[in-house]
């Protein structure tokens, strides 16, 4: 018999140690690594006794084949997939518990099987009875779907061989699954990565398409070793704040289709109701005539999407000023903040700043650098912005304002909404084109921008009036303007 070999392995990353520790020096987590036995997924008595095959060459030339889609009948799902499941390719959604990953799931595989293909649902969390009345509460109990509560992976890929190959497979979640061929607890990095590498090689081998559905762990980020999402084809995670009723699907990783790609949902009584038309109901409650709002025309893979962005800027009384955001990069909000004090003279040294995102929706591009320092400068000084204007453009650390990508499809998406006039880099001007119907307001540098805006405002009382004067850009407090 093999001779075992047990190490420490962290339940986070995935590291190995010869030696147990209380902090993982890969991934700086505490109380993590498990003791696992990691002398191989198969033993070494059966894994000589397998003789090698051979198998054909083929060449770079010859007749290449799109991979054939299959359709979820959910166009926001079809979206970020890249225009449906592609046979024999394996998918990791990953979300928050209570997030809406088994509601979306459920009514993906109703749907496909209302349409006569074979799909399967296997839970390793719930019993059938449970996932029946779910589907009954989002009236799809007539859906022939195929139930089953089961976590041995060798069951399943048993089971599964069966009869006609399953369109769709879907196994909730791939944390719960275990593999005799380890010996380790369910859940543990070499279990998950054991039973996932049994699942995707079933997958590639009937052309089945398998979703695994994962934990994430308090950072957001899906549970378990990296190595699982370089395994699979595609890697979506299901994002939303509790509060709210938006839920955002988006394509971290795929090899089939765009990254970047996200699609809107929202959650009802009866479940998710797709949203085409994100931008209209992320602005359906927009705080018209108040200081500190902007809105913001961003591209969210090959789609364009138009938020609010809200941001406070009020004294503070601590000796270290808060610093607080949602839906934004907190390492973006503090650059857009130096830059406005270092070329600009916004001191905010003495303030409190809030910024949100306004919907739920995670900001990833620079291109909302010009919009939030619009909507800081109006708070502070109190300057109400347009209300039929859009902001985009990345500042950089000298304040100039760079151009982005897409800058048509966002002044379209603009227009469409009824928006007037847009505010964009000035080496955007000839790329936007005259065909937006929009009034473009170029701009060169934030010092261009900061003006315009302090312009129009007025401070709060006489207690903050020598602030006043530091709103002013530094070249108008110099008699240089």
């Amino acid at each position: 018999m093999a001779k075992s070999t047990l190490s420490f392995v962290c339940q986070n990353c995935g590291a190995a140690y010869n030696r147990w520790q209380g902090k993982c020096e890969s991934c700086g987590e505490w109380n993590t690594l498990a003791e696992e036995d990691t002398s191989g997924s198969v033993p070494v008595s059966i894994r000589s006794k397998r003789k090698g095959r051979t198998f054909a060459l083929e060449s770079l030339s010859g007749k290449t084949q799109d991979a054939p889609r299959l359709s979820s009948g959910m166009s926001e799902l079809d979206r970020v997939t890249g225009g449906g499941f592609v046979r024999g390719s394996v998918l990791l959604l990953g979300g928050d518990p209570g997030i809406g990953k088994s509601t979306l799931l459920t009514q993906a595989t109703s749907l496909l099987a209302r349409a006569g293909h074979r799909v399967v649902y296997i839970s390793g969390e719930e019993a059938v009875a449970q996932v029946r009345l779910r589907a009954e509460r989002l009236g799809l109990s007539d859906a022939p779907v195929q139930l089953a509560a089961e976590t041995s992976v060798e069951d399943i890929v048993s089971t599964l061989s069966e009869g006609a190959v399953p369109r769709l497979i879907v196994i909730d979640s791939i944390q719960t699954m275990w593999t005799d061929t380890v010996e380790s607890a369910p859940g543990t990095v070499t279990q998950v990565r054991a039973s996932a590498q049994a699942l995707i090689r079933f997958a590639k081998k009937t052309g089945a398409a398998i979703i695994l559905v994962g934990h994430v762990t308090k950072d957001g980020q899906i549970a378990g070793p990296r190595v699982v999402e370089h395994m699979v084809d595609a890697v979506m995670s299901f994002e939303g704040e509790g509060s709210q009723q938006f839920r955002i699907l988006r394509a971290v990783k795929n090899r089939f289709g765009p990254t970047d790609e996200i699609g809107v949902f929202e959650m009802t009584g009866l479940g998710l109701r797709e949203v085409t038309n994100p931008s209209e109901l992320f602005l359906s409650e927009r705080d018209l005539g108040t200081p500190g709002t902007a809105v913001f025309a961003g591209i969210e893979g090959t789609r364009p999407v138009l938020v609010e962005l809200q941001a406070l800027v009020a004294p503070t009384s601590l000796g270290t000023p808060r610093r607080a955001v949602v839906g934004w990069d907190p390492s973006r909000l503090s650059m857009v903040l130096a830059v406005l004090e270092a070329h600009c003279g916004v001191k905010l040294s003495g303030h409190d700043v809030y910024l949100n995102v306004a919907g739920g929706l995670r900001i990833h591009e620079p291109a909302a650098d010009l919009a939030a320092a619009a909507a800081l400068v109006s708070s502070l000084v109190n300057a109400q912005l347009p209300t039929d204007a859009v902001y985009f453009g990345e500042i950089s650390l000298s304040g100039v304002v760079r151009p982005v990508a897409q800058t048509p499809a966002r002044l379209k998406e603009a227009a469409k909404l009824g928006f007037q006039r847009a505010v964009l880099p000035e080496s955007a001007r000839g790329e936007a084109g005259g065909d937006a119907g929009l009034t473009l307001n170029a701009v060169n540098s934030l010092t261009t921008l900061v003006a315009e805006i302090a312009a129009r405002g007025s401070r709060r009382g006489e207690s903050n009036a020598p602030a006043e004067k530091n709103a002013t850009p530094a070249r108008f407090r110099r008699g240089e303007g």
